[in-house]
């Protein structure tokens, strides 16, 4: 399990939380997608929308789907846009592994940056879990993210 959590990380900050990377060819129509590999791993990362989105993360081993997980967010504030929320969401994402009291699947507990605060809570292990990640500016909640996963077999 000490495999899939260090290749979580580091498909994570090589994928979608790092913005200077850029999407592989959408893999359905109208998707978003990121991909990493190495060794006998690939972690494939896809979702749909914007403000209100949906996506799947998965990861295979040795060409076997192994681990996924399913998210869907939310921007109750319509006056901000993508950038607005990926300006917090992002850099948390970055963070993601730093937190030891929270399993490798999104961003830390807690992260502030200027007037925004993420938070992220989350029940479980990388066996069965599943999480809410919100975003907060000035204390008004403007964003809310369900996610859920574990193992597949």
């Amino acid at each position: 399990m000490d495999n899939i959590k260090e290749f979580l990380i580091e498909s994570k900050k090589q994928t979608y939380a790092n913005e200077k990377v850029e999407k592989v060819s959408s893999s359905r129509y109208g998707s978003k997608d990121y991909e990493y590999k190495k060794d006998n791993m690939i972690y494939h990362d896809t979702y749909f929308g914007g403000t209100n989105f949906i996506g799947e993360e998965v990861v295979y081993l040795d060409n076997e789907i192994y681990w996924a997980m399913n998210y869907y967010g939310i921007t109750f504030d319509e006056t901000l846009g993508e950038e607005a929320i990926d300006s917090t969401l992002r850099p948390a994402l970055m963070l993601v592994g730093e937190d030891n009291n929270v399993i490798p699947i999104r961003g830390p507990k807690e992260f502030i940056n200027g007037e925004y605060k993420y938070t992220f809570e989350v029940e479980g292990d990388l066996d069965y879990f599943s999480g809410t990640e919100i975003i907060y500016k000035n204390d008004k909640k403007i964003y809310e993210l369900k996610c859920n996963g574990g193992l597949i077999k």
